[in-house]
């Protein structure tokens, strides 16, 4: 049986969005997406690919499927997945899973799929989603499925039936190793993503993705109710004032200023 990799990804708004393209429904407590900017694979789930396809580099008989759950997926940006060298796609795709940020609920859904897809050796996925900025998601799944998970890695070898990974630290790395099956999320310290070759790029092209929806994983909506609930969502709005401090010379000013940093007691 070859050794199987299941690499993570989600579709999120393009983090080069400007901000006068960022909409939020304040009623939905939605963002709402814009149609003139396209989205794009989370970043650091393209790091995640990456460390799959590394280990398919460097090992024998190695299958890594690419998985992801939401709705409203454009098929030229998922596809870019299965153009950079993995061997299939796997999307569960349902208008129930629009615009979820409760990480229980996500982990849920992919713990259903992985279950229905089988058996697997590794769980890549990017160190936290560059939406919601959560890094739950992959903990939680772990935890559902009963594996052991080293988070935050740089480098990743896979020998015999353990999985080496250097975890970052704040002063460098250590080396950690767990037994398959694992769950694993990778840091854009691992390098960056290689680019589609053309050889890719047509195979993707004739590649079609399973495409499951809830029922087809055996979760129905009121399995996946969010217990997070969202008080507030809004664009943050910046203010700036400016005061000029005048004075008869160089000097006088810098004492003025020095008395208004002292009487708002920032010095």
């Amino acid at each position: 049986m070859p050794l199987h990799i299941i690499a993570t990804i989600k579709q999120v708004m393009d983090p080069e969005t400007p901000v006068s393209s960022y909409k939020v429904d304040s009623e939905s407590k939605q963002v709402v997406p814009t149609t003139q900017i396209p989205p794009v694979i989370n970043g650091f789930d393209e790091n995640g690919l990456e460390a799959a396809l590394r280990i398919k580099d460097t090992m024998e008989d190695v299958k890594v499927t690419v998985l992801s759950a939401g709705s409203h997926f454009v098929m030229d940006v998922m596809k870019k997945a299965l153009s950079m060298g993995t061997d299939e796609m796997v999307l569960v795709q349902d208008d129930a899973l629009s615009n979820i940020s409760d990480s229980m609920v996500t982990a849920s859904v992919l713990a259903s799929a992985i279950k229905k897809i089988g058996h697997f050796d590794i769980i890549i996925s990017g160190r936290q989603a560059s939406d919601w900025d959560n890094a739950q998601v992959p903990l939680i799944l772990a935890e559902m499925l009963g594996v052991p998970c080293i988070t935050v890695t740089r480098k990743v070898e896979v020998k015999d039936n353990e999985i080496i990974c250097q975890h970052i630290t704040d002063n460098g790395y250590q080396v950690i190793s767990a037994q398959l099956p694992a769950v694993i999320t990778v840091s854009n310290e691992l390098g960056e993503p290689r680019y589609p070759n053309i050889r890719n790029i047509m195979a993707a092209a004739r590649k079609s993705p399973t495409t499951w929806t809830l029922d087809d994983i055996g979760l129905s909506t009121e399995k996946i109710t969010p217990k997070l609930e969202i008080l507030d969502l809004y664009v943050p709005e910046k203010e700036s004032q400016c005061e000029i401090i005048a004075g008869d010379d160089e000097e006088d000013a810098g004492r003025k200023l020095a008395m208004k940093l002292r009487d708002a007691k920032l010095i």
